[in-house]
């Protein structure tokens, strides 16, 4: 008779990695085609198979329980990657506010959300920077751990996971804001600056003139931001990882 403990065992391995791999925009998401998610999904559960204990469930409602802790788990750890690319299309929405080019924003084939010029390259760019600097291979390492702190088994959902919903979009907030700030500060200045020049010309027809001044103004900005981002970005990695094993751990 064939044993198919170890088809059952890699079957249950490859929800949470497939939470994580089907929703992470940068481990995968709608970037990489479907039988490479999957052929990385199975690989990392074989990885997993010599280390991680498969218990044995009971019915097909036990095995349900399961198989959902399982996707809230990997899910969480996706939300955490995706405060990175979120925070920084925000921060592009702010940035291209202030410049006027909210009517150039198109659909962002990766969310289906219509997205700025500038919110796109700030996602992009973040999410190079998030794999130049091997953030993925500290979240792959993150979730073989979280095999040890959460074991699979049926669970419940933890009092903390308000908390670690609140902290996932303050630190959207956050990042975008320290991104922006830049943008908000200087373009303001031009706008009370462009309000006192009408002032004082009234026959200048600023309305014209001032998209220009601030599309301009706006480029030479994303130009003196964009280090800052490469380095935010970076330093952001340890936060995001420890905040997704935070709201894993919600799901006990």
């Amino acid at each position: 008779m064939i044993d198919l403990s170890p088809f059952f065992a890699i079957g249950l391995l490859v929800v949470r990695p497939g939470a994580l791999l089907l929703t992470a925009p940068m481990l995968g998401g709608t970037f990489a085609p479907g039988p490479v998610k999957i052929g990385l999904t199975v690989f990392i559960a074989i990885l997993l198979l010599p280390t991680t204990a498969v218990p044995a469930v009971p019915s097909a409602m036990g095995l349900a329980a399961v198989v959902a802790r399982e996707m809230a788990i990997g899910l969480a750890f996706s939300m955490a990657i995706r405060v990175v690319v979120a925070g920084a299309e925000f921060a592009g929405h702010l940035a291209a506010t202030q410049m006027g080019l909210t009517y150039a924003a198109t659909v962002d084939p990766s969310s289906g959300a219509k997205h700025t010029s500038v919110a796109t390259l700030y996602g992009n760019v973040a999410m190079v920077v998030f794999l130049a600097a091997n953030a993925h291979h500290v979240f792959l390492r993150a979730l073989g751990d979280s095999y040890v702190r959460l074991p699979i088994a049926a669970g419940q959902i933890g009092a903390s996971i308000p908390d670690a919903v609140v902290a996932l979009l303050g630190l959207t907030f956050t990042f975008a804001v320290r991104l922006a700030a830049p943008f908000l500060a200087v373009l303001v200045v031009v706008e009370v600056a462009m309000a006192l020049v009408t002032k004082a010309a009234p026959a200048l027809n600023l309305m014209t003139l001032g998209a220009p001044v601030r599309v301009l103004l706006g480029l030479v900005m994303i130009g003196l931001v964009a280090p800052a981002l490469v380095s935010v970005v970076g330093n952001m990695s340890a936060s995001v990882v420890q905040l997704g094993a935070r709201t894993a751990e919600a799901f006990r």
